[in-house]
């Protein structure tokens, strides 16, 4: 059982947070057509890759959102444990708080993804139905030895990576269309590596039995992205890394320390996700959550909280940071206004702003006009939720 002395609150994670869901917002502006509209620049080709979603295996910024925010929810996790035992929670009263906090995770991703469907959309590769998914698992992780908590990490992964190992490769007769791709994609990996192919692989046939026991307008038959419903167990394994961080920032060894490990631990995780990538033991591929993909993007999040930790609790730097810290303290309802409200600001700024209004300096620059109003206006919400302390909490 870890230690349950209390520790003041770090900004470096609400910062952290808030940089995550600015990075998910900010989609409004839409690099991509600026891109388009653009033509043939390095600089907006640039932004516009690091806007968007590699196609399979790879990384952009963008694909660190999810994984940013699966980390910080287990790197938050011994602090809000320390907090709940130092209240005199038991243990029953606690799993009862994280078995309902799991379930509104779940029925609100799903609620969120069904908003534009004629009926619920029962989907469990979102962000907050995945986290929900794993959250339960995480809490039990956490009441463990750091030693128990790496071993479990381990298992989870090897066993998650020899389940898609075993799974046989589609043979001569496979229904490609059916899975929504082609033995002549560009993007599909080759030998061994060949095991994690877009909707060829284990969770794809998963997802083909389990979403077809919920009510649908039509058979499942494939995600058009590739993404699938058993990504929330190697998710865990995003979480359990986040955990070990909290850990570290938790221990009473000097902000120096704490630095360094962040880094050391962060270059161990890349070099052994490049070096299973690399050799085809494993690729690193966001969209189904490899093993592998688990450790670079854990890696990366190692880095990133290293950084906000150095600039925001230890040297102090916080003026800059604190618009992000406003977003981040309120990172549910920051989720759900990008998902809900962001639709309704751009109609309504067409309306009392007039529809030419974001040609201000050029028909190729109209999304970073209307895209920069309306993040204005859904940060100034949240600023007076700040100002007001209304914090949304699940």
């Amino acid at each position: 059982m870890q230690s349950t002395s209390l520790a003041p609150r770090l900004r470096s994670l609400d910062v952290y947070r808030g940089f995550v869901m600015l990075l998910m917002m900010g989609e409004v502006i839409s690099l991509g057509k600026v891109d388009q509209a653009v033509g043939d620049s390095a600089f907006w080709g640039f932004l516009h890759y690091n806007q968007s979603h590699v196609e399979w295996a790879g990384c952009s910024l963008h694909d660190m959102i999810q994984p940013s925010f699966s980390f910080l929810v287990g790197a938050a996790m011994p602090f809000s444990l320390a907090s709940r035992i130092n209240k005199g929670q038991g243990f029953g009263k606690m799993f009862g708080h994280v078995i309902v906090r799991s379930l509104i995770l779940i029925f609100l991703g799903i609620f969120l993804r069904s908003m534009h469907a004629k009926s619920t959309y029962f989907t469990f590769e979102d962000t907050l139905t995945q986290i929900g998914l794993g959250y339960s698992f995480l809490f039990l992780v956490a009441r463990c030895s750091v030693k128990m908590q790496v071993a479990a990490l381990s298992v989870l992964l090897i066993l998650y990576w020899l389940a898609f190992a075993l799974y046989p490769l589609p043979g001569d007769d496979f229904n490609f269309v059916l899975a929504g791709t082609s033995r002549e994609w560009e993007h599909n990996l080759s030998g061994f590596a060949a095991h994690w192919n877009k909707n060829t692989n284990l969770a794809w046939a998963f997802d083909q039995w389990f979403l077809n026991l919920f009510p649908r307008e039509k058979v499942f038959r494939n995600n058009g992205g590739g993404y699938a419903t058993l990504s929330f167990i190697p998710t865990l394994g995003t979480m359990i890394l986040g955990l070990l961080s909290g850990n570290l920032l938790k221990s009473p060894v000097a902000s120096a320390v704490k630095i360094r490990k962040l880094l050391i631990i962060g270059s161990i995780l890349l070099v052994i996700s490049a070096a299973l990538h690399f050799t085809g033991i494993n690729p690193i591929v966001k969209r189904i959550w490899t093993p592998a993909w688990t450790l670079f993007s854990g890696g990366i999040c190692y880095y990133f909280l290293a950084f906000f930790y150095f600039t925001n609790d230890v040297k102090m730097k916080n003026t800059w940071s604190f618009p992000l810290m406003v977003i981040g303290m309120n990172s549910i309802a920051a989720y759900v206004m990008a998902e809900t409200i962001a639709r309704f600001i751009a109609s309504s700024l067409q309306i009392h702003l007039g529809p030419q209004y974001d040609t201000l300096f050029g028909l190729p620059y109209r999304t970073l006009v209307s895209g920069f109003l309306i993040l204005s206006i859904q940060w100034f919400i949240l600023y007076r939720m700040y100002k007001k302390g209304v914090f949304i909490r699940i």
